[in-house]
């Protein structure tokens, strides 16, 4: 069974599809990139995989189970969301800032407990951030708070993570780095699902690729099958000698 489907999928806003149906499956243990331009759906996608926007027509089925019956903390403990890395506005401790992953599983009211905060040095550990627990989070390098959003999904305990372009305004060493904990969640059996501008990053660590624009899923399939030099030339609009001089090590 897929974690999570779209059947018959159409996104949009205030009852205004964006494009056509998109049917899409993420299955147990692989990672799935997302690629199109700027103002392709990509956003409009994932807001309405997480239930944040309703869809104009269509289902999100999440462990076979419609998205609209899923009570919203029993959805938490399934998806975990990772935003671009960003500063914050108060100076939690990054501990704090992965406790805060814990939400969805304490009771109304409750404190975190031991086990809570147990789970919470163990995810950024498992992330190769545990040295950074009682630091500021607004005192830390982008990657190093890219790590920390990662562990902070992770303390959910969910199955599936979907990430918005998670090598965002990184330096070449912390996109490495955070490419390398995707793979190593794919390793340890979590399902990946993320957006990115970046093609090579996708071709690096992507069980299929999704290709999309003007709010229609224009193909999908194996990462190397479905990213070549003629389908990016027509999903970007450039000329594809272009494509192949900046990709001819990946193609």
């Amino acid at each position: 069974m897929s974690i999570l489907q779209t059947r018959d999928l159409a996104i949009g806003y205030h009852g205004q599809a964006l494009g056509t149906v998109i049917n899409l499956a993420i299955h147990p243990g692989e990672v799935v990139s997302l690629l199109g331009p700027n103002g392709s759906g990509k956003t409009t996608l994932f807001r309405t995989l997480l239930g944040v926007l309703p869809p104009v027509s269509g289902q999100v089925l999440a462990g076979g189970r419609s998205l609209q019956q899923w009570p919203q903390r029993k959805l938490a403990n399934l998806l975990g969301y990772v935003p671009q890395a960003h500063t914050g506005l108060f100076a939690f401790t990054v501990e704090d800032v992965v406790l805060m992953g814990r939400t969805a599983r304490l009771k109304r009211f409750g404190a975190p407990s031991a086990r809570d905060r147990h789970i919470a040095q163990a995810m950024l550990e498992r992330m190769g951030a545990g040295h950074l627990a009682k630091r500021r989070f607004t005192e830390i390098s982008g990657g190093q708070r890219q790590l920390a959003l990662i562990a902070r999904a992770l303390a959910q305990e969910v199955s599936l993570l979907i990430m918005d372009e998670p090598t965002a305004s990184l330096d070449f060493g912390n996109q490495l780095k955070t490419l390398d904990a995707i793979e190593q969640l794919r390793n340890e059996g979590l399902s990946v699902l993320i957006s990115t501008h970046q093609p090579e990053h996708a071709l690096t660590i992507s069980d299929r690729i999704a290709l999309i624009r003007d709010g229609e899923l224009k193909a999908i399939g194996p990462a190397q099958e479905t990213v070549t030099p003629a389908s990016l030339a027509t999903l970007y609009d450039v000329a594809e000698h272009m494509v192949a001089g900046c990709f001819s090590n990946a193609f």
